[in-house]
C-alpha cells in the first residue's frame, strides 16, 4: 500500500514537473524566437490566426516544450516512484501525447510538425527520461 501511494505522488510530481518545464521552455523560447508580431497565443482563436504567419523557426519552441517537458516529467516520476518506474514514465508521456493529439486536432498545425511532434516528442522522450531517472 505504501508503494502505491508513493507511486501516485510520484506521478503527480512528474506531471507538475512537466507543466513547469513546459512553461519555462515556452518563456525562454519566445524570447529567443519571438512569435510573429501582433498575435495573441493565449487563445485557440489567436493560434488559428497566427498559423499562416508561422515559419519553420516558430515550431522549434513548441517541439522543445513538448519533448523537454516529457523528458523531465518522465525523469521525475522515475526518480520518485517506488516501483514501475518505466511504466509510470511512459504513462506521463501517453497523457502528454493525448493533449498533443487534441491540440493537433484543434489547431491547423502543419502535417510535418504534427507527425514529428507526436512521434518523437512525447512518449519516446518520457521513456528516455524515465530510463535515466530509474538509474539514479
Amino acid at each position: 500500500m505504501k508503494s502505491i501511494i508513493r507511486n501516485i505522488l510520484a506521478f503527480i510530481a512528474g506531471l507538475i514537473a512537466l507543466v513547469v518545464v513546459k512553461m519555462i521552455v515556452t518563456k525562454i523560447g519566445n524570447l529567443v524566437i519571438p512569435p510573429p508580431a501582433g498575435i495573441d497565443l493565449s487563445t485557440v482563436e489567436g493560434w488559428n490566426a497566427a498559423m499562416p504567419l508561422f515559419e519553420v523557426k516558430h515550431w522549434v519552441t513548441p517541439f522543445l516544450e513538448h519533448s523537454i517537458g516529457s523528458f523531465f516529467g518522465g525523469s521525475v516520476v522515475a526518480l520518485l516512484a517506488a516501483t514501475q518506474k518505466t511504466t509510470l514514465a511512459i504513462a506521463i508521456g501517453v497523457l502528454h501525447l493525448l493533449g498533443g493529439i487534441i491540440a493537433a486536432a484543434l489547431l491547423p498545425v502543419p502535417v510535418w510538425f504534427s507527425a514529428l511532434d507526436l512521434i518523437v516528442a512525447y512518449v519516446p522522450m518520457a521513456l528516455l527520461g524515465g530510463m535515466i531517472g530509474a538509474r539514479k
